[in-house]
């Protein structure tokens, strides 16, 4: 950087000289300053400009030395490339600012403070990001005891805080630093309320990152921290866990920053600096899940790796001391069980975990083994704690692949480097000897011994089990015990409580095995480790199946005996993948299922019959085509019986619609072969109070369940009728190109269905439907092109059906129809929206989507699936509303189709449906006659189309345009009720003297005429109404015709003309 020497004003010449001289002399100490970087050399250098302030003072007491410094570092304002030399350069002037080695230094200070102030106001904004670097680098470097008055501080602080909304982003880092240091003030919390409003609304990511570094540790500021590890920029979330990592630490003690605050505002800053030290931030179980959540998973590596780094060098080394144990009782891994799995594997294949975790789960088995004396059962504080057991599970489990990798190794190579992994092998394999019991009976006496310390043990008694996935029951002493364990645990009743009033209650879902599906998979795990043989766990399950059905089969047994034999059973299927593994065996499929599923599923209690037919469901899935047995079984347990059972039945039905095929299900049953192969426009109603079986499809069982059941006033469970077939239907249409049985027809009916239900405030309540409906909405038009031929088909019923007033709907009072009203057009608004989503790409679609979807795609085919074809069936729409004696209802419902016609687009491709839309049109015009807004938005897109026509002069006829729509869209189009509307005759009324035309008006008139040979002129100049002269007109129609003329009297009409020239009026005729 070159400083120039600006001359000095006034004075005489030997002042210029001296002025002059001692300018050189700063400028010449900078420009070596841009040259260095070693620290010495800058002391050096400060005080060299030391001595010649100094000297100039003592020898020229008339030349001030601050003018002259500040024209040396003037052309550092115009500089404004960060460049090495440049940046030395603002630091040597910082430390220069606030050096303390000559007198007055406190008024230099303060005068140059005023300066870079003055300067941050400059409209240059490298004048503006200069003053804010060197004030935010003054700042950062002063001492607390600087002679600095609060006057000054209080005019930095305004500065910097406007200039923190400055344009130029690098102008607002500086701001934002400079501001930092006041941030920590307990006097200053407006600073902190700053960053914090400005900070999601940031948008430039080295600005949030500054703001990010400068926030105090506080409550507040935590949360707005950790919602930064969700930001768009990888830099600032990676910022975000370097500053989670050394502001906020790990522990939740006693006092939190409310109290901290709190003496600080009584005792002064000190005490409020010293408590906050001493008792810092309450951290959550949950914020510090969630923080390791989102960055182990980040998709990042340098995020994911501040995290690790955070995780490993400060909540585990520093908080916890390196005890793994301590580190899992911080995130609660009983609620938090995948989080714990993930931060454990994560530090076993960081190598974190040495011989201090070794040792540590050595001392819990020690410890562990003495836990049960014999006589008064388990002593609690010799159990494992649920971080304990967690931790030695996955230990053994990384131990066993280890050594199992290593050992494959060993054997596909040769020489020394399969010994290396042999060793390696061998090494893991004596480890995981030693963190393991000596024998099997030991691990299944220390199993049981938590199983009988009660439900509070629950957690580490499924941990392990889950253990014994790594144990080795090839020889024969230890297969016998762990088939003997294996089956008391098949035995082991559900557990259950009763009541006041002597009703036994189950603890759990009453499904699975033991209550849980999570237990039920650690059975198996166990179970399938024992029995390891091709067949042998099947045989043995359908022993204890056999055993726990005898009192089932004789009648005799009680609801806890049918729900622990059913949990056995669900328990079988679950964990097989065909029947003929049960070929022979004990308990064969159709015994299980005639004498097990149909007579559970026709029990008086209402719990054996909801685990009975969630085993038939599974029992279906298994089968190679659904049986009449079970699909009927289950339509009889749909409509018939307890909620619990209705949802859990229909749960079954789609899923082995999902799997077979609808068409499967219908013919298992017997179904018609004319109703199931033909194309079906609409769902045939079913009596569900028949009393005996309804030979129906199963779409229509479905619908008609649908149509009866409303949802309940209160409801706030999720698992409901409404809310399962809501699901189910979703997840046919968003697969429907993988059911041909669901006919295209029906599409539209069920979205219908579903975007009701999504707006229907009844159905507020039921959180998981209303998520699966967001998700479904956003990627269904998105996936095919049919999809979006289903939603403009289905534009027009859902606006019929859900605007009041109309077709039979139900009307109200005013503000009942207001609110009814803007119901329907946010529908509507919601459907333009999935009208106009993004397709996936050509790929995606010839992957995924049928041929039909890809034949669709080319220009001339699908002007169904595109706006042009929903703007058609809105214009035919409202084309049938037009009437002359329509309702208000009806006129608002034809006005707001208008309007939203407005917003679809038209491709220049589609010139055949720009011309049938341009013709329709001015019958639109007529319907929103009393709008101008719409009337003015409906001669824009009128212009628009003309000027995509690229053929003006050829125009459709009403015929063509009826055969167009018809063919494109398979609508009827009747026109007639705007023709006569148009043309009906005029009421005869005095004539009265009319006004000349100006020459305006007749420009207009005389252009009209000439352009008669085109198709459509452009919208005539608006005329105003008090210029209009009524005309007589020959005849009278009637009154009710004369009174909607003067309804019009007000409106603004654009003019058209067509080749008929008779279609529509203009104002000045159709006023009367």
């Amino acid at each position: 950087m070159g400083v120039a020497v600006v001359p000095a004003e006034g004075g005489g010449a030997e002042k210029r000289s001296d002025e002059d001289t001692l300018v050189r002399h700063i400028a010449g100490v900078l420009d070596e300053c841009q040259k260095i970087s070693s620290n010495a050399v800058k002391i050096r250098k400060l005080k060299q400009l030391s001595t010649i302030r100094s000297s100039f003072s003592s020898s020229s007491p008339s030349t001030p030395f601050f003018p002259s410094f500040i024209r040396a570092v003037t052309p550092l304002f115009d500089a404004s490339r960060r460049t090495v030399s440049t940046e030395r350069v603002v630091r040597f002037v910082s430390s220069f600012a606030i050096a303390v080695d000559f007198p007055s230094t406190g008024s230099f200070l303060v005068e140059f403070l005023k300066f870079l102030l003055t300067a941050s106001l400059a409209a240059n904004k490298t004048s503006r990001f200069r003053a804010c670097q060197i004030i935010s680098e003054i700042i950062m470097q002063l001492p607390d005891d600087a002679d600095v008055s609060d006057g000054v501080w209080d005019d930095i602080i305004e500065s910097m805080i406007q200039r923190v909304e400055d344009r130029i982003p690098v102008v607002r880092i500086f701001a934002v630093r400079a501001l930092s240091r006041f941030a920590y003030d307990v006097d200053s919390t407006n600073i902190v309320d700053l960053f914090l409003t400005i900070l999601p609304e940031e948008q430039n990511a080295e600005v949030r990152k500054v703001i990010i570094l400068s926030l105090p540790p506080t409550s507040d500021t935590a949360m707005a921290i950790i919602d930064r590890t969700l930001d768009v920029s990888e830099s600032v979330r990676k910022t975000s866990y370097s500053v989670i990592s050394s502001k906020f630490p790990l522990q939740s003690l006693r006092y939190g920053i409310t109290y901290n605050l709190y003496l600080g505002l009584v005792f002064g800053k000190f005490l409020y600096m010293f408590f906050t030290a001493c008792f810092p931030i309450i951290f959550s179980i949950k914020l510090r899940v969630t923080i390791l959540q989102r960055g182990l998973s980040d998709r990042s590596p340098s995020v994911k790796k501040e995290c690790l780094k955070m995780l490993k060098e400060e909540w585990l080394a520093k908080s916890c001391n390196g005890d793994h144990i301590v580190l899992l009782k911080f995130l609660d891994v009983e609620t938090y069980e995948s989080t714990g799995v993930t931060i454990v594997n994560e530090l076993l294949q960081s190598g974190m975990v040495q011989d201090k975790g070794i040792n540590g789960v050595k001392q819990i088995i020690s410890v562990a083994s003495h836990a049960s004396d014999g006589r008064s059962g388990p002593d609690a504080n010799r159990l494992i704690e649920p971080e304990g057991a967690l931790f030695w599970r996955i230990l053994c489990r990384h131990l066993q692949g280890e050594a199992q990798a290593k050992g494959s190794v060993a054997a596909m190579t040769m020489g020394a480097e399969a010994a290396v992994y042999a060793s390696q092998a061998s090494v893991s394999n004596d480890l995981l000897e030693d963190v393991l019991p000596v024998t099997v009976s030991d691990y299944v006496d220390l199993v049981k011994i938590h199983l009988l310390a009660g439900p509070n043990y629950r957690f580490v008694s499924r941990q392990l089990l889950l253990l014994g996935a790594v144990f080795d029951f090839s020889d024969f002493t230890n297969r016998n015990v762990g088939c003997m364990f294996v089956h008391e645990l098949l035995h082991h009743s559900l557990e259950h409580e009763t009541d006041d009033e002597g009703n036994e209650i189950i603890i759990g879902d009453g499904i699975n095995l033991g209550g849980d599906h999570e237990w039920a998979k650690a059975v198996s795990e166990l179970a399938k480790n024992v029995h390891a043989s091709a067949g042998e766990f099947e045989e043995k399950v359908s022993l204890v199946i056999d055993e726990l059905a005898r009192p089932c089969r004789e009648r005799t047994a009680d609801f806890m005996q049918w729900m622990n034999c059913l949990s056995v059973v669900g328990f079988l299927l679950e964990n097989i993948t065909s029947f003929k593994y049960l070929v022979g065996k004990v308990m064969e499929p159709a015994e299980i299922l005639h004498s097990l599923l149909v007579a559970g599923a026709n029990n008086i209690h209402a719990d054996v019959r909801r685990v009975s037919v969630r085993c038939l469901g599974v029992y279906g899935l298994l089968e190679r085509k659904p049986s009449e047995v079970i699909v009927k079984q289950l339509q009889r347990s749909l409509i018939s019986g307890p909620s619990s059972v209705n949802v859990m039945a229909c749960k079954a039905l789609f899923d082995l619609a999902a799997w077979h095929g609808i068409h499967e299900l219908d013919v298992s049953i017997s179904l018609d072969q004319t109703n199931i192969c033909g194309e079906k426009n609409s769902f045939i109603s079913v009596d569900l109070n028949a009393s005996e079986d309804l030979p129906v499809g199963l779409l229509d069982l479905l619908h008609s369940v649908l149509d009866r059941n409303e949802l309940a006033q209160g409801t706030v469970n999720d698992d409901t009728i409404e809310g399962t077939l809501g699901e189910g239907f979703a997840k046919l249409l968003l697969l429907s190109d993988r059911y041909p049985s669901l006919s295209p027809s029906l599409h539209h009916i069920l979205l219908g269905r579903l975007i009701k239900i999504y707006f229907n405030s009844e159905y507020a309540s039921l959180e998981r439907l209303k998520q699966c409906l967001s998700v479904f909405f956003e990627n269904y038009p998105a996936i095919s092109i049919s999809h979006k031929r289903c939603i403009s088909k289905a534009f027009i019923p859902i606006m019929r059906s859900t605007w009041p007033g109309i077709h039979g709907n139900q009307g109200g009072s005013t503000v009942v129809l207001s609110k009814m009203r803007k119901l329907a057009i946010q529908v509507a608004h919601f459907m333009l929206q999935m009208m106009q989503t993004p397709s996936q790409s050509q790929e995606d679609q010839s992957t995924k989507n049928s041929h039909v979807d890809q034949c669709s795609s080319s220009p001339d085919n699908n002007i169904d699936s595109a706006d042009e074809g929903l703007a058609l069936r809105i214009a035919v729409e409202v084309s049938h509303c037009c009437s002359e004696n329509k309702t208000a209802n009806e006129k608002a419902y034809t006005l707001a189709l208008c309007k939203m016609v407005t917003l679809l687009n038209f491709r220049p491709t589609q010139q055949e449906a720009i011309k049938c839309m341009h013709s329709l049109l001015k019958y639109m015009v007529v319907s929103a006659i009393e709008d101008k807004e719409a009337i003015k938005n409906l001669t824009v897109m009128a212009n628009h189309l003309r000027a995509l026509d690229k053929q003006p002069d050829i125009v459709l006829s009403k015929e063509e345009i009826i055969d167009f729509v018809d063919k494109k869209l398979g609508l009827e189009t009747n026109l007639e009720n705007i023709n006569r509307l148009s043309t009906a005759p005029r009421t005869p009324a005095p004539s009265c003297s009319r006004a000349a035309p100006s020459k305006r008006r007749q420009k207009q008139e005389s252009s009209s005429s000439s352009s008669s040979e085109e198709a459509y002129n452009t919208p005539a100049l608006l005329v105003t109404p008090a210029t209009i002269c009524i005309r007589s007109q020959p005849h009278r129609d009637s009154k009710a015709v004369a009174t909607s003329r003067l309804t019009w009297k007000n409106a603004v009409i654009p003019e058209f003309e067509d080749d008929e020239n008779s279609d529509m009026t203009s104002e000045e005729e159709d006023s009367d």
